[in-house]
C-alpha cells in the first residue's frame, strides 16, 4: 500500500512539475518576444512585471501587465502593447507559443521588418491588429491557416506585394483593414457580407483590375485610392473584354494580294469620311459652345455675388456673410502667406495662397466660430478650408498656437492640419477633405427612414477612439500651458476611409488655459458618448442632452436611455452599455473638478472594450 501511495505521488509530482515546465517555457517566450519588440528598451520586461519566476495567470501575483488570461484555462489569452513606442521586430515563433492567445495589439508603435509566416503557429489567434507601423514586404500565405481569424488590421504600414488568395477563405473573417500601404494585384473574392460598417478597407493601395461581386454595399471610400480598381461601389466601370475573332482558312497568295489592296483602298475612303464627318460636329459644337459660353458669362456676372458655391472665387476674395473678404492683392501688401505644415496626400500640387482662393468651393456649413468649405483643387483634389471668425486669438498667438499643434499631431485619430493663412483681414486653416462626413451627420443618417445603424462594437471602437486621440493632445500640449480642443462636438469628429474617428479642428479657439483647462473638453467628450449610446445627435443646446438622460436614470428607466438600434443588435452587453452611460454621465458633471481627465477616461473606455471583447471571444469558444 505504502509503495502504491508513493508511485502516485512520484507519478503527480513529475505531472505537474511538467505543467510548471511548459508554462515556465511560455513565460520565457514571451518575455523574449518583448525584448526583441523593444531592443532599446531592455528594462521593459522588468517595468511590465513579465517574470520568468511569476505566473501570468495566477491573481494573486505581481506583475504581468498589459495582458489577459482565460479564467478557466489559465492561460494567456489578450497581449496590449499598443502606443508604447516599440521599435523593433516581431518574432512570431516566440510568441505564438502561447497556445490560448486569441488577441494581439501592437498598434500605434515603430515596429520594423516582416510579418513572419510563423504567426499561422497562433492557431487560436483572432484579432490581430497591427496598424500604424512600420512593417514592410509581402503578407504571408500562411495568414490564411488561421482559421479563427475574425479581425486583420495592418493598415498604414508599408506592406507590398499581392494579397493571398486564400485569404478569402477564411469564412469567419468579419474585419479586414489593409489601407494606406503599397499592396498590389487583385482583390481576392472575400465573404463582403460579413463585414459591418467599417471593417473592410482597402483603400489606398495599389490594386487593379475589378472588384469581386458582392461589394456593392461595402461603399465606395473602402476602395478610393487604387487607380486601377474598377466596378461597383466605385464609379467607373470595367472595360468589358474584347472578343476573340476566330481563326480564318489562310487565303491563296493571290486571293491574299487582291483583298489586301481592297482593304486598304477601302480604309483610306471611309477614313476620308469619317474625318469630314468629325470637322463639320466639331465646328457646329463650337459654335453651340460659344453661344452658351457668352449667356452662362452673363448669368455670372448678374449673380456673382450672391451665389455661395462661388464665395472662394469672385474677385479672388473669401467673402463669408458678416465675415470680412480676403484678397490676394490685400494679403501680398501684408506679406501674408500660406503656411504649409505638411505635404498634402490628395494632390500633387504644390498648395498656393492664390491657387487655393482660386478654386472653386462649397459651403458645407456655418458654426459659432466659422465657416467650412469644399475645394476642389485644379487637378480635382478636394480639401476642407475652415474660415475662422476673430475667436483665434492675436495673428502671433494664432501663429505659435497652430505650430504647437501640429508638432502633437501625431495620432491616428486627430486630423493635422495641412496649412493655414493668418492676416488681419481673417485666417484660414486647411485640411483633407474626408469624403465619410462627420459622426453627426452619420448619428442623423441612422435615424432617417432607410438611414443604416451602427452597431455596438462600431460605436464603442468611434468612443475608444476618440477618446485615445484626445488623451493623447493633452499630454503633448501639456508642457507650456494646455491648448485645449476648445470645441469639441460630434460635427467636428470626421470619420476617414476606415470609417475610424479624426478629430478636426484642434486648436482653433482659444481657451482657457491653466488648471482645470482640458475640462471643457472633458465635457464635450460626454456629450459625443451620450449622442452615441443614446443615438440622440445634438440639436442645439448640448446640456439638453445631459439633463434628459440624467433624468431618465434617476427614474430607473436606465434601457430606455439607450438607442433601439444597439440594444437589440448582435454583440451587445447591457452591462456594458451601462459602464460606458456611467462614464458619459462623470463627463459632463457641472462642477468642472469632479470630471476625470481623458486619460482616465480612455483608460474606463478601454477597460470596457477590453471586457466586451473578451466576453466576445468567450462566447465564440463556447
Amino acid at each position: 500500500m505504502e509503495h502504491s501511495a508513493l508511485l502516485l505521488f512520484h507519478f503527480l509530482f513529475l505531472f505537474f512539475s511538467l505543467i510548471a515546465g511548459e508554462s515556465d517555457d511560455v513565460r520565457k517566450s514571451l518575455i523574449r518576444f518583448l525584448e526583441k519588440l523593444s531592443p532599446n528598451d531592455p528594462q521593459l520586461a522588468q517595468r511590465l512585471g513579465w517574470n520568468a519566476s511569476t505566473d501570468p495567470c495566477n491573481g494573486t501575483a505581481v506583475g504581468w501587465s498589459n495582458l489577459t488570461c482565460i479564467d478557466k484555462k489559465m492561460a494567456v489569452q489578450t497581449i496590449s502593447l499598443e502606443g508604447m513606442g516599440l521599435n523593433g521586430t516581431i518574432d512570431a515563433g516566440e510568441l505564438c507559443r502561447a497556445p490560448s492567445l486569441a488577441v494581439v495589439r501592437l498598434q500605434d508603435n515603430f515596429i520594423r521588418g516582416i510579418l513572419p509566416a510563423e504567426i499561422s503557429n497562433c492557431a487560436n489567434l483572432m484579432h490581430l491588429y497591427l496598424r500604424n507601423n512600420q512593417l514592410v514586404g509581402s503578407l504571408p500565405s500562411s495568414l490564411a491557416d488561421l482559421g479563427n481569424l475574425k479581425l486583420l488590421d495592418l493598415s498604414n504600414n508599408n506592406f507590398s506585394g499581392e494579397l493571398p488568395a486564400a485569404l478569402s477563405r477564411i469564412s469567419g473573417l468579419s474585419g479586414f483593414l489593409v489601407q494606406n500601404n503599397n499592396l498590389n494585384g487583385s482583390i481576392p473574392g472575400f465573404w463582403f457580407r460579413n463585414f459591418g460598417a467599417g471593417y473592410f478597407n482597402v483603400s489606398y493601395n495599389q490594386f487593379s483590375g475589378p472588384i469581386p461581386e458582392g461589394a456593392e454595399d461595402i461603399g465606395s471610400a473602402s476602395f478610393s485610392g487604387n487607380q486601377g480598381l474598377c466596378g461597383r461601389p466605385l464609379p467607373n466601370a470595367c472595360s468589358p473584354p474584347s472578343p476573340s475573332s476566330s481563326p480564318s482558312p489562310s487565303p491563296s497568295p493571290d486571293q491574299g494580294k487582291k483583298d489586301h489592296w481592297g482593304t486598304r483602298e477601302k480604309l483610306i475612303l471611309f477614313s476620308g469620311y469619317i474625318a469630314l464627318g468629325l470637322f463639320l460636329l466639331a465646328y457646329a459644337a463650337y459654335r453651340v459652345l460659344r453661344k452658351k459660353a457668352a449667356k452662362r458669362n452673363k448669368k455670372i456676372a448678374a449673380s456673382e455675388s450672391s451665389s455661395p458655391k462661388s464665395s472662394f472665387t469672385m474677385n479672388k476674395t473669401v467673402a463669408t456673410g458678416s465675415e470680412h473678404p480676403i484678397s490676394t492683392e490685400s494679403a501680398a501688401t501684408e506679406g501674408s502667406t500660406l503656411v504649409v505644415l505638411k505635404k498634402s496626400t490628395t494632390t500633387a500640387a504644390e498648395l498656393k495662397f492664390e491657387e487655393l482662393l482660386k478654386a472653386p468651393a462649397e459651403l458645407l456649413g456655418r458654426g459659432r466660430f466659422g465657416s467650412v468649405y469644399k475645394v476642389v483643387m485644379a487637378d480635382g483634389a478636394a480639401l476642407a478650408v475652415k474660415r475662422l471668425k476673430d475667436s483665434g486669438g492675436s495673428g502671433a498667438e494664432f501663429r505659435r498656437r497652430m505650430v504647437r499643434v501640429d508638432m502633437a499631431a501625431r495620432h491616428p485619430n486627430v486630423l493635422p492640419a495641412v496649412a493655414f493663412y493668418c492676416s488681419s483681414q481673417g485666417k484660414l486653416v486647411v485640411y483633407e477633405f474626408q469624403q465619410n462626413g462627420s459622426l453627426l451627420n452619420l448619428l442623423r443618417g441612422s435615424n432617417r427612414a432607410g438611414g443604416g445603424a451602427f452597431d455596438w462594437s462600431w460605436r464603442l471602437r468611434v468612443a475608444a477612439g476618440i477618446a485615445e486621440g484626445l488623451a493623447f493632445m493633452h499630454k503633448e500640449l501639456d508642457s507650456e500651458g494646455l491648448i485645449g480642443h476648445g470645441n469639441l462636438k460630434s460635427s467636428n469628429i470626421l470619420m476617414n476611409a476606415g470609417m475610424d474617428p479624426c478629430i478636426s479642428e484642434y486648436g482653433l479657439v482659444v481657451a482657457n488655459a491653466g488648471d482645470g483647462a482640458d475640462k471643457p473638453d472633458v465635457y464635450g467628450f460626454g456629450i459625443i458618448l451620450l449622442e452615441l449610446l443614446t443615438g440622440k445627435p445634438v440639436q442645439n443646446d448640448p446640456q439638453e442632452l445631459a439633463k434628459w438622460v440624467n433624468s431618465v436614470v434617476r427614474e430607473e428607466w436606465t434601457v430606455e436611455v439607450f438607442d433601439k438600434s444597439i440594444v437589440s443588435g448582435a454583440g451587445a452587453s447591457e452591462e456594458r452599455m451601462v459602464q460606458m452611460l456611467q462614464v458619459g454621465l462623470r463627463c459632463v458633471n457641472p462642477s468642472a473638478k469632479a470630471r476625470p481627465s481623458m486619460d482616465q477616461v480612455a483608460s474606463m473606455i478601454n477597460a470596457v472594450r477590453e471586457e466586451d471583447e473578451r466576453s466576445l471571444l468567450v462566447s465564440e469558444s463556447e
